[in-house]
C-alpha cells in the first residue's frame, strides 16, 4: 500500500481514531451478525444501511471522523489484499478460460453502456465508474477496490453498492425462472449467471438454484471474472493519472496515484497459489477479509449524506438496470453465437 514512512503532523493519532473505529467496528459486528440472518442480502450490504441510518440519525460527532475515515480507505484496501488469500490463480485460470470470451464481452458491454448511458442520462463520471465496475465486475468487492483510485464521494459509493445489491437481488429470483424458461443447461445457466450476476453470494444462490452442477459452474466462472479486477484497476489508475497530467495538475504523482494495495492483493494471491496458506488458515483469512469489506463498508455508510443521495434522484438506478440488462442480454447473445447453450 502507499503509506509513509513517518506521518505529519495532520495525520491523526491512533487515539483520535478509535471513535470512529470502534463505532464503525461495533457496527460492523452487527452487520455481521444480520448477514449470517440473512446470507442472501449478505453483511456488506447491512453494514453499509446501518451506517448510513447511523449518520442520518443519530450524526456522530467531529470525534469520529478521523477514524471512520481510516475505516473507509486503509481498511478498505486491507479487505481487497486479503481477498487475495482466497483467491487460487492456478485453479481458476485452468478452469475457467472456457468462459473468459463471455466475460470479456459482458464487461465491454457493461463499460459502454455506462459510458453511453449515463451520459444521456446526465450521471457524473465517477458514479458511472462505480456502477459500471459493479455491474461489469463483482460488484461491492469491485467497487471497494476502485474507490480508492478514483476518491469518489462516500454518497456515491453508497449510492452504487445500493444500485448493485437491488438488481442482484432481483437476478437471484428472476433468474433461475427465466434460465427454465429458455431451457438452458445445467453449464449454459452456469455462464449465464457468472457472467451477468455480480456479487459472488447472489451467483452462489442463483446458481444452486437451479442445480448443483450450474451452481459449481457459476461459482468457477464469477471467480475468473473477479480476476479482472486487476487490470480493470490498473487501466483506471493510469486514466485517471493521465487526466491529471493533462489538467496540469501540479500535484500529479503517478505514483501516489497507483493502486499499490493490488500489487500486495497480487502478492497474497501468489502465496495462495503456491500453496503456503495452510489448509486450516483459509477459512479464517476468508472470514477476516469479509469482516474487513464490512468494516469498511460500515464507514462508508457512516460518511454517506442521504440527503445528497435522495437529491441524485433516479438517474443512477436507470444507469444499473441499463447496465445490468445489457450485460444479462449480451451473456445469452454470446453463447448462442459460439453455440453453448
Amino acid at each position: 500500500m502507499n503509506t509513509t514512512a513517518i506521518a505529519s503532523p495532520a495525520t491523526p493519532t491512533l487515539s483520535q481514531r478509535l471513535p470512529g473505529l470502534g463505532l464503525s467496528l461495533l457496527i460492523a459486528l452487527a452487520a455481521l451478525g444480520l448477514g449470517k440472518l440473512a446470507p442472501l442480502i449478505g453483511g456488506p450490504v447491512f453494514g453499509i444501511v446501518l451506517g448510513i441510518l447511523v449518520r442520518n440519525t443519530v450524526a456522530p460527532g467531529a470525534r469520529y471522523a478521523p477514524g471512520i475515515q481510516f475505516a473507509g480507505k486503509q481498511v478498505l484496501q486491507w479487505s481487497i489484499i486479503a481477498l487475495g488469500f482466497g483467491l487460487s490463480l492456478d485453479q481458476v485460470a485452468k478452469t475457467g478460460l472456457e468462459s473468459l470470451s463471455v466475460t470479456l464481452v459482458t464487461i465491454t458491454v457493461a463499460f459502454l453502456t455506462a459510458w453511453l448511458l449515463g451520459r444521456w442520462l446526465k450521471v457524473h463520471d465517477k458514479l458511472k465508474i462505480l456502477i459500471g465496475v459493479g455491474t461489469a465486475i463483482c460488484g461491492g468487492s469491485a467497487i471497494a477496490a476502485v474507490t480508492p483510485i478514483i476518491k469518489p464521494d462516500e454518497h456515491d459509493t453508497a449510492f452504487a453498492i445500493s444500485t448493485i445489491f437491488l438488481f442482484n437481488l432481483v437476478a437471484v429470483l428472476l433468474f433461475p425462472l427465466l434460465g427454465h424458461l429458455l431451457h438452458l443447461s445445467d453449464l449454459g445457466f452456469g455462464l449465464w449467471a457468472g457472467t451477468a450476476i455480480n456479487d459472488t453470494s447472489s451467483v452462489v444462490a442463483a446458481g444452486y438454484s437451479f442445480s448443483k452442477e450450474a451452481g459449481d459452474y457459476a461459482t468457477i466462472v464469477k471467480l475468473t471474472r473477479a480476476t479482472l479486477i486487476i487490470p480493470i484497476c490498473l487501466i483506471i489508475a493510469f486514466a485517471t493519472a493521465w487526466k491529471q497530467k493533462k489538467q496540469g495538475a501540479s500535484d500529479f504523482s503517478l505514483a501516489r496515484i497507483f493502486p499499490w494495495f493490488i500489487l500486495w492483493f497480487l502478492v497474497a494471491s501468489g502465496i495462495r497459489t503456491a500453496g503456503l496458506v495452510p489448509v486450516a488458515l483459509q477459512p479464517l483469512l476468508h472470514m477476516a477479509a469479509e469482516f474487513l469489506i464490512i468494516v469498511a463498508l460500515t464507514a462508508i455508510g457512516l460518511s454517506a449524506n442521504l440527503r445528497k443521495m435522495a437529491s441524485t434522484g433516479a438517474r443512477p438506478i436507470l444507469l444499473g438496470l441499463g447496465v445490468w440488462a445489457a450485460v444479462s442480454v449480451s451473456s445469452l447473445l454470446v453463447q448462442l453465437v459460439i453455440g453453448q447453450l
